[in-house]
């Protein structure tokens, strides 16, 4: 097992090492930064001042060099539009991302993946053909879209809850609910696709013939063979759901990380966006790291090929 740590962590050093070098150079391939923050017509000193100000008049290697120290430091910058550390503005509007993206990815995994369960134990039966039919709709059905006919049918036609805001379980239902359903129908066609294919193993015929009950077969033999996928799609969704919730949380002017990436393309914040591209990255190569773990845990031949 610590061998396979090893690996695992060295790996994930390794990715991280890439994804501040591809953040800096997408920055720089992107126009000068300078320019991005400075108003139309600036002079010449102006631009000259603001690179110095930014760092960007040292080589590139000194530039990477002082970025990483930065984040070891916990210092992400400063935002120009609102001119607090961009750490302090991230951590304010993250409890509200994580509430959200929490609600929504309980949601979706317990419905995606109960579904997705039922409809490969019953393959072609009527359970089944409304899975497929509600995985259908829901990975075709934009957020956007979704989250106004909420809008206009729960508060506008029935004012039942509020169309936007933040504050109570109220505020908080259609959001989690437009966020969660395109990814509950992702989960529940994964789920599907990995236990049919572990319903089919020799090892769960073997189950079977000593008499198990099928519950159990189903519930413990079948579906931890079929958990390694499903793992690292809900890994992603949870980071996505957190960092990328740009157009729900837009629409229901949810007070997330989401809508502060929007409202930072919008002014031009360039040191926000930046922070918000680069943790999202970091969540993903921690998540992956503790879902390699997991592997490790579920599967112990995992461990001799990682």
């Amino acid at each position: 097992m610590l061998p396979y740590l090893a690996r695992r962590l060295g790996y994930a050093i390794v990715s991280l090492a890439i994804l501040v070098l591809t953040v800096m150079a997408l920055t720089r391939l992107g126009g000068d930064p300078a320019l991005m923050l400075l108003e139309p017509g600036a002079s010449q000193a102006d631009i000259d001042a603001m690179r110095t100000r930014l760092g960007l008049d040292a080589p590139f290697w000194v530039q990477y060099g002082h970025f990483v120290w930065a984040l070891l430091r916990g210092d992400l910058g400063t935002s120009i539009y609102h001119s607090i550390p961009v750490a302090q503005l991230y951590a304010e509007r993250l409890p509200a991302s994580l509430l959200l993206a929490g609600v929504a990815f309980a949601w979706a995994v317990i419905l995606g993946v109960g579904t997705g369960i039922v409809a490969a134990v019953r393959p072609n039966g009527p359970l089944d053909r409304i899975a497929r039919l509600f995985a259908l709709i829901g990975m075709a059905m934009p957020a956007f879209w979704l989250g106004m006919l909420l809008i206009m049918l729960l508060s506008i036609e029935l004012k039942w809850l509020p169309s936007s805001g933040s504050g109570t379980w109220a505020h908080l239902l259609m959001p989690a609910l437009t966020l969660g359903w395109y990814f509950a129908a992702s989960h529940m066609r994964l789920t599907r696709s990995a236990m049919l294919d572990v319903l089919g193993s020799d090892y769960v015929r073997l189950a079977r013939l000593k008499g198990l009950p099928e519950w159990r077969v189903v519930l413990v033999h079948a579906l931890k063979g079929a958990l390694i996928p499903v793992l690292t799609l809900a890994a992603i969704n949870l980071v996505t759901m957190i960092n990328a919730a740009v157009v729900v949380e837009t629409v229901f002017a949810w007070p997330g990380i989401g809508r502060l990436l929007y409202e930072a393309i919008s002014f031009r914040d360039f040191p926000v966006i930046q922070a918000i591209v680069l943790l999202a990255g970091v969540m993903i190569v921690l998540l992956n790291l503790v879902t390699d773990l997991l592997y490790a845990v579920i599967d112990p031949r995992v461990r001799q090929v990682g």
